[in-house]
């Protein structure tokens, strides 16, 4: 990278960081901190739910898929449109008045309401534990991106640096912050893609016939993916739009029910099909930079030989001339960003609420929070640097919350007495089963992903306990 490429890029690390000092000043206390007041209109919302969702480890893991499959790679997110659709029909209708008059800021919380304390806490423990993997998976997928455009940085220094941009302005501006810069951020990615990156590199390739030329079979194909494959991204993504505390927080920030449920469909629409194409299409232009040889000056010799997310960045480095790869590094940046920011404000509103159960209307709370989003973003931080593949941690952190919530989730929304007991075993169940299923590589038949049975046995205990707490006349937990 040039030095306007630096220039260009640390111009953009300080916008971040003002919009996150600029909001530490406005915000009065917790509820502040973690929801924004419930003040906050649908184009904000909408723009920071996609750009949460999607954010760094899609886009990575984007480009990974593309690199591997092409572009049915993209069905990945389609998943992500029927989750933000369905839930604007179902769930928020259920859960935002309830949010604004009991000043809720957390998930879990409307949990304890229907459940009880026990599970409530329990929700809590396995948000946290899911979110502070996701912030770790972001922060990976952001020294991936660091790695292949500066060579001379190792992993583990440029999660370093990525970690403390994240935190420094997460710790010091709270949802506000993070709203508003997913807003700048998630346009930025957009212009980057669609007027630099797709561009340059289709051009630099040298267009459609020499892409075709060097291309797998399949890889312009939508159908080159298995139906259990979509099974596995549908029961892995669909039911996080339930229980994802980031959207939780989102959901009680907007100021009603119309402007959350027209921020939900925006985003939907902007995950499939604006991102999951853009995202695989590149991804797949790395493909054909290796089958090229593009990459033989950075010591890959052959496909084979390369990790599929260090595809895409590798590509932008060697496409991009100098001035625009600083705007396409600050793109994808912003991508991750958007994400860990969230992610990180999550796991520390569960911490905080429903962990240690400190009051949301005390002041000096929102000190409390700061220091607890510190702590955690330095974990997050510590965790990156064990993990290497981006997709693996960051849908493994899913599973975990998947499998574990969305039963009793779907229990509150619709059953009348729901059993506090039945919901606290079917998360032990579903979270524990999944993660032993996964930690001991247990073959699944067909294979399906773990997390499959974690919730069909989730939904059993559930079930069967709430069975015998009607036929006893127990409902609490």
């Amino acid at each position: 990278m040039g030095t306007i490429d630096i220039a260009i890029f640390i111009v953009y690390i300080i916008v971040v960081l003002g919009i996150g000092f600029y909001f530490h000043y406005k915000n009065k206390d917790a509820k502040d901190y973690y929801t924004g007041g419930n003040k906050m209109g649908s184009w904000h919302i909408g723009l920071s739910v996609v750009a949460t969702d999607v954010g760094g480890g899609f886009s990575i893991g984007l480009g990974g898929l593309g690199f591997l499959m092409g572009i049915s790679g993209s069905w990945m997110l389609f998943t992500g449109l029927l989750g933000a659709w369905l839930s604007a029909v179902f769930l928020i209708p259920k859960v935002i008045s309830e949010g604004h008059l009991f000043n809720l800021l957390t998930f879990p919380e409307l949990l304890k309401r229907k459940y009880g304390a026990r599970v409530a806490l329990l929700a809590g423990i396995i948000s946290f534990i899911g979110y502070l993997g996701f912030t770790s998976s972001q922060l990976l997928a952001g020294a991936k991106l660091a790695v292949g455009t500066f060579p001379e940085l190792s992993v583990n220094k440029a999660v370093l640096i990525m970690g403390v941009i994240a935190v420094v302005y997460t710790v010091f501006g709270g949802i506000k912050a993070v709203v508003y810069t997913d807003t700048f951020q998630w346009a930025i990615l957009m212009l980057g893609l669609i007027l630099i990156g797709i561009p340059i590199s289709y051009v630099e390739l040298g267009g459609y016939e020499a892409i075709v030329k060097v291309l797998p079979d399949g890889f312009l194909s939508l159908t080159s993916v298995s139906w259990v494959q979509l099974i596995n991204w549908a029961v892995t993504i669909i039911p996080i739009w339930f229980i994802g505390m980031t959207l939780y927080q989102r959901i009680y920030a907007c100021k009603d029910e119309k402007t959350a449920k027209k921020a939900w469909f925006t985003a939907g629409l902007f995950e499939y099909p604006v991102m999951a194409f853009m995202g695989v299409l590149l991804g797949l232009f790395a493909r054909v930079g290796a089958e090229q040889g593009m990459f033989l000056a950075d010591g890959f010799a052959s496909v084979t030989a390369m990790d599929p997310e260090i595809g895409l960045p590798l590509l932008l480095k060697n496409i991009l001339p100098a001035g625009l790869m600083g705007l396409m590094l600050a793109a994808y940046f912003s991508a991750i960003m958007s994400t860990a920011d969230s992610c990180l404000l999550a796991s520390s509103g569960n911490f905080i609420t429903d962990i240690l159960g400190l009051n949301s209307q005390n002041n000096k709370n929102i000190r409390h929070s700061q220091l607890a989003t510190l702590i955690i973003g330095a974990v997050a931080v510590l965790l990156a640097t064990l993990m290497k593949n981006v997709l693996e941690l960051m849908l493994m952190s899913y599973a975990f919350m998947v499998s574990g919530l969305f039963v009793p989730v779907i229990g509150m929304l619709y059953v009348r007495k729901p059993s506090g007991k039945a919901a606290l075993w079917s998360m032990i169940v579903g979270g524990a089963s999944t993660l032993l299923l996964t930690f001991l590589k247990i073959d699944i038949p067909f294979g399906f992903d773990p997390i499959l049975p974690g919730i069909l046995l989730s939904a059993f205990i559930f079930y069967l306990i709430s069975k015998q707490s009607r036929d006893h006349g127990i409902f609490t937990a």
